[in-house]
């Protein structure tokens, strides 16, 4: 995870999900990701919940598939409009499955500017020391200052490289609708929501325009999406095949799973509640990782600029 006061940026390919799957202790650089964790893990989320979105066995999958990812941009740009507090319990294991070691964090996301900041609560269930916690203040206060301190021009700048960002980021999905095969598995409820049950596989023949949409095609999942509103509650999905990140900078192994629910906010917005995630591979040629991790989101508030960009008193 990125912890500590730091913004977050997007990682440039899905090599995320790997990534996760190892701990190093805190980053305290930028991370392009604009919602750590959730966003992070964006490039293995956002297409399986959009790829197996179908709405009835009437209608257009391929339509419907669009409608989804477009509502998802929805939820995505509405985020920025919000704080939260996230919290994640990961566990790592040995080669027989053991645990060696666990790691608990919080932390609340605010925003700076259209920008996602990572303010850290607590580690393993205990308050960030006051040294800590003073240095995540200034840091804070720092990026809060350069902000406001900008001109226009470079405030144009910086909203652009953003969005440029967020839009390179979301190209692969318009290759969903032709890479799966869908299938309509029945009906359920979650959380009082009526939902139809959609199953995706990796359609075969169809042959990748990006890197991204390559690692698509190792993938396959079940999605329960909303019937009133199209919008994604549930999520499963398992790797098929082992996906490379680099020559030899990681693999991440077949079996891989991934369980993510969504939670909607004011009755305006989806967005997510709990990601649970398992695995194992390698990272350079053998360090090998294994490990699960928790990531729960809550109190979502909307987000008011003149509680947030005050800086500390000296």
């Amino acid at each position: 995870m990125l912890p500590g006061g730091r913004p977050c940026a997007r990682d440039d390919t899905a090599a995320a999900t790997l990534v996760r799957l190892r701990r190093n202790g805190a980053n305290p650089h930028w991370n392009p990701s604009a919602v750590c964790p959730v966003y992070t893990n964006v490039r293995f989320i956002l297409p399986l919940a959009a790829c197996f979105t179908v709405a009835a066995y009437s209608q257009d999958a391929r339509e419907i598939v669009r409608r989804s990812v477009e509502l998802d941009q929805g939820n995505w740009l509405r985020m920025a409009d919000y704080t939260w507090v996230g919290r994640l319990h990961e566990r790592h294991f040995d080669s027989h499955n053991r645990v060696t070691s666990e790691h608990q964090e919080a932390w609340e996301t605010i925003i700076l500017n259209g920008q996602p900041w990572r303010r850290m609560l607590e580690r393993d269930g205990k308050p960030l020391p006051a040294e800590k916690e003073r240095k995540q203040q200034q840091k804070l206060d720092k990026a809060t200052d350069e902000l406001k301190n900008e001109t226009p021009d470079q405030k144009q700048r910086r909203a652009a490289e953003y969005e440029k960002t967020r839009r390179r980021e979301r190209e692969f999905l318009l290759e969903i609708p032709d890479a799966y095969d869908f299938r309509m598995e029945g009906n359920d409820k979650i959380d009082g929501h009526d939902v139809w049950v959609i199953s995706g596989v990796p359609r075969p023949g169809y042959h990748a325009k990006s890197r991204d949409g390559a690692a698509l095609l190792k993938i396959r999942g079940k999605m329960w999406i909303g019937k009133a509103g199209y919008q994604w509650v549930r999520l499963e999905a398992q790797t098929t095949e082992t996906i490379s990140f680099g020559l030899f900078l990681a693999r991440l192994n077949s079996g891989a799973k991934l369980v993510l629910e969504q939670t909607r906010i004011n009755d305006e917005v989806w967005l997510p509640k709990r990601e649970y995630l398992s695995g194992s591979g390698r990272i350079g040629l053998v360090k090998r990782i294994a490990e699960d991790q928790e990531i729960t989101w809550s109190d979502y508030k909307k987000f008011r600029v003149d509680s947030k960009l005050v800086p500390s008193e000296p």
